[in-house]
């Protein structure tokens, strides 16, 4: 060990060290986009995340475009944000909402236009919207695994990709997509949902390299389970309603944490975020290093549920 750290080896480790820190320290002190005034574009507004990133990025001062399928509630939302007091600095604005079913991507250039009217250019798209899926492979219909990437993943591309040209044109903007831990690594009962995930997960990724030379920076968040809705609106194997809060995301994180992340994502113009604990961290360094155990872990999961629900 002596010989190993004698005589230029440990300047060496020292000075890597010195410099590391140096680094993290800069990466924590520069200063975040500001975000007063931009333009920022929220799918999925009226409930859950989405909500809640309206919440956080109304208080830093953004200009709103709140985007969902139900007019009333988004307009909720909207009476929420301007009847609220809220402690900050920032001069806030009234959001502005834009209607459409991001699962019908036909639907999906006209409201980019729309959304491009409200105030002449997109500054962050915040790809929120989606849908989650419980359910045996067998007893699946195709119909429903179709469903699910159009909400997903067909719809959050489509958008992405009607918005893109005015940010490529003005050589500035921000792509925000929402995954899951689930575009990372699959677990059993989840298919149609970790599919669509791993398909974001790639595509964004794609989308990051060839648009770098723009300099338009493409962020990922992956978080864990959230205290949402999400998995009582899940559909199942014949497209009907789940209809139950899991536990797993009952301890889930608060969103309004996750809706921070966000923010602090987008300030430091972070590229791939994971948002999860300890387990699932591991579980996405295993599935690469050892896949070979993963897959006895998530066959070994897969036989404790169905055993569960068998009982």
């Amino acid at each position: 060990m002596e010989r190993f750290m004698g005589g230029g080896m440990l300047p060496l480790v020292l000075g890597s060290a010195a410099i590391f820190l140096l680094y993290r320290m800069l990466v924590r002190l520069r200063p975040g986009a500001a975000l007063q005034d931009a333009v920022v574009v929220i799918t999925g507004a009226s409930s859950g995340l989405g909500k809640e990133c309206a919440r956080v990025f109304h208080a830093a001062g953004a200009r709103l475009v709140l985007c969902g399928r139900d007019a009333a509630r988004l307009q909720q939302v909207v009476q929420e944000l301007t009847g609220s007091a809220t402690n900050t600095h920032c001069q806030t604005h009234s959001p502005s909402t834009v209607i459409f079913d991001l699962a019908d991507t036909d639907t999906v250039e006209r409201a980019a236009a729309d959304i491009l009217k409200c105030y002449g250019q997109v500054d962050i798209l915040i790809n929120n919207a989606g849908i989650s899926y419980r359910g045996n492979i067998l007893d699946t219909h195709l119909s429903v695994q179709r469903d699910v990437m159009e909400t997903n993943y067909f719809g959050p591309i489509a958008l992405t990709q009607a918005l893109l040209p005015s940010m490529v044109c003005r050589r500035s903007g921000h792509i925000v997509v929402i995954s899951s831990v689930q575009g990372k690594l699959a677990i059993p009962y989840r298919s149609a949902y970790a599919a669509s995930k791993h398909a974001t997960q790639a595509y964004f990724d794609c989308l990051r390299a060839e648009i770098d030379r723009f300099g338009i920076p493409v962020t990922v968040i992956s978080p864990g389970y959230i205290r949402t809705n999400l998995s009582v609106n899940a559909v199942t194997g014949d497209g009907s309603k789940h209809g139950v809060l899991d536990k797993t995301t009952a301890m889930g994180w608060d969103p309004r944490d996750v809706a921070y992340a966000v923010l602090r994502a987008v300030r430091h113009r972070s590229k791939d975020v994971v948002l999860a604990g300890p387990a699932p961290s591991v579980a996405i360094y295993l599935r690469t290093l050892w896949p070979s155990l993963f897959f006895k872990l998530m066959a070994s999961r897969a036989r404790k549920e169905q055993k569960m629900k068998d009982e």
